[in-house]
């Protein structure tokens, strides 16, 4: 049973006035990369059809985040009625796509999938609430606010699932890290970079990962506020098992957010090469 239902948004409090131009094209993209989350629930019934209960859960898990791009691209379009969400959706379905015909995770191990999982909504979460922070406009700040709330939960989903596999796998807390780390680099692979392409591209214009991803980034990491990275640090060590002390989180917290700084300044000389 989902938490909420995209009718219980209050669609009459849009304001297009209040509308930033530089956050539609991150809806836009945002909304295919959830609505794609029925090929995941594909994968992950194949690693695990051996458990009933967990495809239950990632049945219910593919519901929400299906519902995620459904009312991030009715917003879309209000915010652009040129644009057509099923149409870029269906584009997107054609043009990325991931490995169905396996029944092995790639991550090695089944806590490795689940610690993976995780990070992509320890992502997403901190993601929508940062959006949800900045916008001004009050559908989209509802929504920004109820896709984060889901994401928190599905991040603990994933993590309860993982500690379900953690002494049949054994993986060392490092081992975990690794897996961790290596996800988090993985948010800026194809699949962000080819939504943007094909929601905010012309037909016909060649990809670009490069670029795609600069634009993308350029408009992204600019939203992150030191305590959305500060959360983002206490889950991602929840999750690897490092239980340090507050002042170690808040050493890694900086640190990361003056990477996102010095990303959005390389991201954007990228763009200016690109003009």
């Amino acid at each position: 049973m989902k938490h909420w239902d995209i009718e219980q948004i209050k669609w009459d409090r849009f304001d297009p006035s209040l509308i930033d131009p530089k956050i539609v094209p991150l809806i836009k993209a945002a909304s295919v990369v959830e609505r794609n989350s029925v090929d995941y629930t594909v994968y992950l019934n194949n690693v695990f059809a051996h458990d009933t209960e967990l495809m239950e859960l990632f049945q219910q898990w593919e519901t929400e985040e299906v519902q995620h791009g459904e009312v991030l691209g009715r917003w879309a379009m209000m915010a652009d009625p040129n644009w057509d969400y099923h149409k870029s959706f269906d584009r997107f379905k054609d043009f990325y796509k991931i490995d169905l015909n396996t029944d092995n995770s790639i991550r090695g191990s089944y806590t490795g999938e689940f610690i993976a999982r995780a990070m992509v909504e320890v992502g997403t979460s901190s993601y929508y609430s940062a959006l949800a922070d900045y916008v001004k406009e009050p559908v989209l700040k509802e929504i920004c606010r109820k896709i984060a709330g889901d994401e928190f939960r599905h991040y603990k989903l994933f993590y309860d699932c993982m500690k379900r596999f953690l002494y049949q796998d054994n993986l060392s807390k490092w081992a975990r890290a690794k897996i961790a780390l290596g996800r988090i680099v993985e948010s800026q692979d194809d699949e962000l970079a080819s939504a943007y392409h094909i929601t905010n591209e012309p037909e016909g214009m060649p990809y670009n990962h490069k670029r795609c991803i600069a634009l993308y980034m350029d408009k992204a990491a600019p939203l992150y506020q030191r305590h959305h990275v500060t959360r983002v640090v206490n889950m991602v060590f929840k999750t690897i098992g490092w239980m340090p002390s507050t002042k170690f989180q808040e050493f890694f917290a900086k640190v990361m957010m003056t990477i996102i700084k010095f990303q959005h300044k390389s991201y954007s000389k990228q763009i200016s090469g690109l003009v």
